[in-house]
Parts: structure tokens; C-alpha cells; sequence
């Protein structure tokens, strides 16, 4: 089975749904919570190539959120920009889809994916915090030197925690690949 194979195994989605909704509470996580995985799930959702569980994920996101913010949870995210989350999950959806061709994931595969990860979380991060910036009214009298001041630093948190999850996924989807070649072997011995 390769990579792409596995990826678009029915039980893939579970996975997803489970990572997400077990970290989307606490957006950088504490002690006691991871930081939030929504990102790269968005990006391995797009190997599974279903329209449909994107449009699921983020009604499953925004649940979360409903539930969270009902219970406690600060709600300061949330305004007219909140729907940007939309396009901001669509560019790692849409990246992971582009990463869905890589095979073997060879050096050369796992080093454009983690590239390209990279780059759509950021871009994400542009996206979701520039439209927060612009349009939850929160920032009236901030320049745009002042705010990148102050959002600069929770890039590497937010793109570092993606890149974490990422990790973790890849090399578990590894793993689970090299499996058949070590029973492979060892009927051999």
C-alpha cells in the first residue's frame, strides 16, 4: 500500500476528526493541552481529495468553537473575520491535495511536502490574522507596524505547532509503510 493509498483509507478521516476535536479548545495550548492541530488536518484532509469532508471539518471546526466559546472558553477571536477561517483552511486543504501525488515519500517528496506545508501555514496565518487586523474592530488606532509587532509573535507558534503535527503524522504514515516490508522480511528469516 503507498502512500497515497493509505491516506485515502476510510479510516483516515476518524483520525483527523479525533485529532481535531481533542486539541481545537485551546488554540496554543497549557501544560495540560496540546496546542491545536486544525491546521494540519486541514493539510491531510487533502489527501483524502473529498470536497465533502472539507465542508465537513469546517462545521465540525465551528462547532468546536460554538461549544468552547459556550463553555468559558474566551471567545476574543471571534468577529466578522472568523469567517476568513474559511479560506484559511482551504489553503492547507488545498496544499496537502497538491501533496497527495507524492507517493513514496522519499527525501525529496517528504522535503516538498514539509516545504509546502510550511508555506501554506503561513500564508493561513496571513490570512486569519491579517482579516482579524482589518475587520474585528479590535485594532482601530494600531498601524500595521504596531500589529505586526504584536502578531509576530505567535507565528512561530502558530506555524511551529503545524509543523509538529505534520511531523508526527508523516512519520507515522512511514511507519505504518514500512510495516509490510518488515513482516516482508522477517518471513524471510
Amino acid at each position: 500500500m503507498n502512500m497515497k493509498q493509505w491516506l485515502q483509507a476510510e479510516y483516515l478521516p476518524i483520525s483527523l476528526i479525533a485529532l481535531m476535536a481533542l486539541t481545537r479548545f485551546h488554540h496554543f495550548g497549557d501544560v495540560l493541552h496540546l496546542p491545536d492541530a486544525s491546521l494540519a488536518v486541514f493539510f491531510f484532509a487533502g489527501f483524502y481529495r473529498k470536497k465533502a469532508f472539507f465542508i465537513f471539518l469546517l462545521l465540525l471546526a465551528g462547532l468546536i468553537d460554538y461549544v468552547a466559546i459556550s463553555n468559558g472558553t474566551s471567545g476574543w477571536c471571534v468577529s466578522p473575520a472568523y469567517v476568513f477561517l474559511i479560506p484559511a483552511y482551504a489553503v492547507m486543504w488545498v496544499a496537502g491535495r497538491y501533496c497527495s501525488q507524492f507517493k513514496l515519500l522519499n527525501a525529496y517528496e517528504l522535503a516538498s511536502s514539509i516545504g509546502l506545508m510550511t508555506l501554506a501555514a503561513s500564508i493561513s496565518f496571513l490570512i486569519s490574522n491579517g482579516s482579524f487586523y482589518l475587520l474585528s474592530g479590535r485594532y482601530t488606532d494600531l498601524s500595521w507596524a504596531q500589529y505586526f509587532a504584536r502578531v509576530a509573535k505567535y507565528y512561530p507558534l502558530h506555524v511551529g505547532s503545524t509543523m509538529i503535527y505534520g511531523l508526527a503524522i508523516y512519520l507515522i504514515i512511514k511507519l505504518f509503510k514500512s510495516i509490510p516490508d518488515v513482516q516482508a522480511t522477517h518471513k524471510e528469516i
